[in-house]
């Protein structure tokens, strides 16, 4: 996996956004994000580990909307490996993850909640699997945010459904379904990180 980017005034303990990809794409696909959302504290774009010769995955699709859980595992274990050598220990990790890539923001919520703040899924769900951390979500009921267009026909029912279940039990969630959009990001998508993002993280996250 590689970075994008690195912004030089990273401090020490300041929380760092991750870009996370969907299939096929890769680490350039959400850099444009980061002005988009007027984002003020460092962030990284990760490339998924899996090559697929034009883009990257972090998982192969088998089975659309549940993957197994074996190789959402190594994905997991392979992106952690990366923060971890990358991310200062002290510096909450803020994912901002699409379709693909959002299922692995939750991974990262749900295997090492203590690492992580603010999450945002974008088109994306989890997956069945119990994980590590999902008894101490129910406790501490971490902001989190979803967002997904009303037009969606790549995730499947079943994993909206899900997922709403999940967040319901796990997160405080604030959910919001765009109008009009299909699996894709928005100009009222990125309103809603921005406003999460100010909310969740502090005004000095994303520029005025």
């Amino acid at each position: 996996m590689l970075s994008q980017h690195w912004e030089s005034s990273r401090t020490e303990g300041q929380p760092v956004a991750i870009f996370l990809h969907g299939y096929g794409s890769h680490e350039q696909d959400l850099v444009s994000l980061a002005s988009g959302l007027g984002l003020r504290m460092p962030w990284a774009s990760v490339r998924a580990p899996i090559d697929l010769g034009a883009g990257a995955a972090w998982f192969r699709i088998a089975t659309p909307g549940d993957p197994a859980e074996e190789p959402v595992a190594a994905a997991t274990a392979a992106l952690w490996e990366w923060l971890d050598a990358n991310v200062p220990p002290t510096a909450p990790i803020v994912p901002i993850g699409f379709s693909q890539g959002g299922l692995m923001t939750t991974q990262l919520l749900r295997t090492r909640p203590d690492r992580v703040l603010a999450p945002v899924i974008l088109a994306g769900f989890v997956q069945t699997a119990a994980q590590i951390g999902d008894a101490a979500l129910q406790r501490t009921r971490p902001c989190a945010l979803w967002v997904r267009g009303d037009m969606d026909r790549v995730i499947t029912d079943a994993a909206v459904q899900r997922t709403e279940n999940f967040l319901r039990q796990h997160a405080t969630a604030r959910t919001t379904l765009v109008p009009g959009l299909g699996h894709g990001i928005s100009i009222a998508v990125l309103d809603e990180v921005r406003d999460f993002l100010r909310a969740v993280v502090g005004a000095g996250a994303i520029a005025p």
